[in-house]
């Protein structure tokens, strides 16, 4: 996956709805549920689209007058992706400079911290079946 390119905040709106509606919607699809009062124009949709198309992340499929788009990455793919771009250049990769960031620069409650101590014994579980 290391030739997709990076998303820009409009591309990732886009295609976080398409992942909303499954399927391969069309552009119209896309457009009212994405924005339902009019804050796009259908083109700027379309070129988006297009422009997935054309990033390898879409697939296009004509039906008479009306394309529709397919998702070839799950969001799970490319989340793992861009998080992983982003610990590489950001903190060269070491995962434990992350956590540590996110937990010095974050107002973390008392609820989140034992949400992420169950993570932590959850992986390690999981991690240590592994080893056996």
């Amino acid at each position: 996956m290391s030739n997709i390119e990076k998303l820009t905040p409009a591309e990732w709106e886009i295609m976080e709805t398409i992942w909303q509606l499954g399927g391969a919607p069309s552009v119209r699809e896309v457009l009212e549920k994405a924005f339902p009062h009019g804050q796009k124009a259908y083109t700027t949709v379309q070129t988006i689209m297009n422009i997935l198309e054309k990033k390898g992340l879409l697939k296009r499929k004509k039906q008479g007058l009306v394309n529709f788009y397919k998702p070839i990455k799950s969001r799970e793919q490319m989340v793992k992706f861009e998080m992983s771009q982003l610990v590489s250049r950001m903190f060269k990769g070491s995962i434990p400079a992350f956590a540590n960031y996110l937990f010095n620069s974050e107002n973390l409650t008392l609820n989140e911290i034992e949400k992420i101590k169950k993570l932590l014994v959850e992986k390690e579980a999981e991690l240590k079946g592994q080893e056996s």
